[in-house]
């Protein structure tokens, strides 16, 4: 496997590298985003079945059984969610993994990312749980200070798993090397957000239509909410995969063109 070249890129260049990488990597990293959100899809859809069938009028046979019924679906998503935030914190970081390895030239696999992770999934955490401070304090002074922090943040996942720093090192790393390209930062971020919107537009915009338009009918209605969290599903993976590569992919752009990265390797 041929390593990709590292040289300055362009906005352009970065982005078409990031659907290079995409494409010609698909099930690689479609299947690392996809890991967290088929969790957090299996509790959707058991919330849905079971709002539809409360809605439906069905009773169980007793308060006692309804009650116990209740908190065990609870406790149930509970332990869930809490496994899709952890394997949400594997999937970035086999992500980033896995970006650097198509960089050298190597090849990787979805089991060999994740493995990658072990043993730095408390540092992906330390960031995350630092980028969400950073980001509650932005919004506290007001939305556009927010969105330019998160711009300055967004390689500070990646600055971490491959200088191997720790969380606060890695934050103050990523302003470090996004000063001067917050724009970029910006674009990718507007990127992703266009394609979550064209994605629910394609994909579950129909199943909304027609869920308003047959109503009454409610097994084709069960069928066609069971469609749309698929469509939901779908959308959070392509998305996920695609961001999570570009942000990946442009960390790689502050370090040639300020540091030399590539005369570094080569030397």
């Amino acid at each position: 496997m041929t390593a990709l070249d590292l040289r300055p890129l362009s906005l352009g260049e970065l982005l078409d590298r990031t659907f290079f990488l995409f494409r010609r990597h698909f099930y690689l990293f479609t299947g690392i985003a996809a890991i967290p959100y088929s969790l957090f899809f299996v509790v959707n859809l058991a919330t849905t079945l079971v709002s539809r069938i409360s809605a439906s009028g069905a009773r169980f046979p007793g308060q006692s059984s309804a009650v116990a019924v209740g908190l065990a679906g609870g406790l149930l998503a509970l332990i869930v969610i809490v496994a899709g935030f952890i394997a949400y914190l594997f999937s970035i970081g086999a992500s980033v993994f896995a970006v650097s390895e198509i960089y050298a030239g190597h090849q990787t696999s979805i089991r060999a990312s994740l493995q990658r992770v072990r043993g730095h999934s408390g540092t992906v955490f330390g960031v995350l749980f630092l980028s969400g401070l950073i980001m509650m304090g932005g919004f506290i002074l007001l939305v556009i200070p927010a969105i330019y922090l998160a711009c300055r943040i967004c390689v500070a996942t990646a600055a971490a798993l491959l200088e191997d720093i720790g969380p606060s090192d890695a934050i103050r790393r990523s302003f470090e090397l996004t000063k001067n390209f917050a724009g970029r930062a910006f674009l990718i971020y507007v990127l992703a957000i266009t394609m979550a919107i064209a994605v629910v537009g394609v994909l579950q915009f129909p199943s909304g239509i027609l869920i308003q338009v047959y109503a009454t009918d409610r097994q084709l209605v069960n069928i066609l909410m069971l469609l749309s969290q698929v469509g939901s599903f779908i959308g959070n993976v392509l998305v996920a995969a695609v961001s999570t590569n570009a942000f990946a992919v442009f960390y790689y752009a502050p370090r040639v063109r300020k540091e030399a990265y590539h005369l570094q390797l080569m030397l």
